[in-house]
């Protein structure tokens, strides 16, 4: 059983580590009800039609030029959070984590989809926005790009563009202003993986709908650009992670069953996905396309929770790396649990219990 398990390493830092001006164009608790509200159905909302086109799990590598270094794989699922919003979280371990967000703003008089993205990178927290700028949709076509809309594209600007079953983001910034012009900070080539999961959340909301989720007509009016990024400056988020609806969050409580004591220096894995990885006792490769969300953590730590999460039916695989090879195989540890499934609820608080009491033969 080599290679039980791919390891797959959160590249944290390619929206956040952009934190911190333009004119480039290149290629491809709830929040307040003073914000949200209809649109006259007729309006035009620019970029509307990439609610339609993000809400899946996506997967591919990724090419960095951050602290990170490239990915072979990141893992990404978007779900509808709200009519007019979708949003995903993720993370590395307990430090590092990001979360995405695509929904509807008011910004010069006009409505457009904007891109709020960030979380903590290596001890620090950076939030940024974008609002978008160019809109091209064609048969097989799907291009937008966001940038900021304080400091302009020299600053810092991301191209989404859909094709076929393909995703690719493409992120430029000029890093901290020490660059004439953004130049590539990272490139995310995925592919369709599931769109099932997000199923239910697009048709509770009857997702999508023209609904204004911010208003950001005066917003950042004081600022030069739209970064939060200092630790009293993060005070003034104008839709920090606590205020994004419907998400919930799950405790997930580790244990090691008898004879089984981890080395400190050693990494604990926990995966969850919204399919079983196994039917009985057999192992289908195939059902990792289902993976959501997923966490590194020290073989000590005997719990994590993970944030801002889909409401769902989720199946939870907690592994032991003992051989510290970086990937699970032979004589690692998992929990014999095959089955260990919960749901969580809307805006719902879940407890899970694993316990890793087998070695893999």
């Amino acid at each position: 059983m080599k290679n039980y398990f791919l390891l797959f390493v959160l590249p944290i830092a390619l929206f956040t580590s952009s934190c911190k001006r333009d004119s480039v164009d290149n290629e491809e608790t709830t929040p307040s009800t003073t914000d949200i509200g209809p649109i006259n159905s007729g309006s035009n909302v620019l970029g509307y039609g990439i609610l339609d086109r993000l809400p899946s799990i996506w997967n591919g590598p990724v090419v960095s030029a951050t602290a990170l270094g490239s990915f072979p794989e990141w893992i990404v699922d978007f779900r509808p959070i709200s009519a007019a919003q979708v949003s995903a979280k993720n993370e590395l371990d307990s430090a590092n984590n990001i979360l995405m967000s695509f929904f509807i703003v008011k910004h010069a008089n006009a409505y457009k989809m904007a891109f709020r993205n960030g979380g903590g990178f290596a001890g620090n927290q950076r939030i940024s926005y974008a609002v978008i700028d160019s809109v091209s949709e064609t048969a097989n076509n799907y291009f937008y790009r966001f940038s900021d809309f304080r400091a302009g594209r020299n600053r810092v600007y991301v191209d989404v563009l859909f094709k076929d079953d393909s995703l690719i983001m493409h992120t430029y910034t000029n890093v901290y202003n020490t660059l004439p012009s953004a130049q590539t900070h990272f490139l995310w080539k995925a592919k369709m993986q599931d769109s099932t999961s997000a199923q239910n959340a697009i048709s509770h909301f009857s997702f999508p709908q023209k609904q204004l989720v911010k208003d950001f007509t005066s917003t950042f009016d004081s600022r030069p650009e739209a970064i939060y990024y200092s630790v009293s400056d993060l005070a003034n988020d104008p839709y920090n992670e606590s205020s994004q609806p419907y998400l919930g969050k799950t405790t997930v409580n580790i244990s090691y069953g008898a004879g089984y004591t981890p080395d400190p220096t050693k990494k604990t894995f926990l995966m969850i996905t919204t399919q079983p990885l196994f039917s009985g006792f057999t192992f289908n490769a195939s059902q990792l396309k289902y993976r959501s969300r997923y966490v590194f953590l020290g073989s000590t730590d005997n719990s994590f929770t993970f944030n801002y999460m889909h409401p769902g039916t989720y199946y939870l695989y907690s592994l032991y790396d003992a051989n510290g090879d970086g990937t699970f195989s032979t004589g690692d540890w998992m929990s014999s649990n095959l089955t260990n499934t919960f749901t969580l609820a809307e805006l719902g608080d879940q407890t899970v219990n694993t316990t890793i009491n087998f070695t893999i033969p």
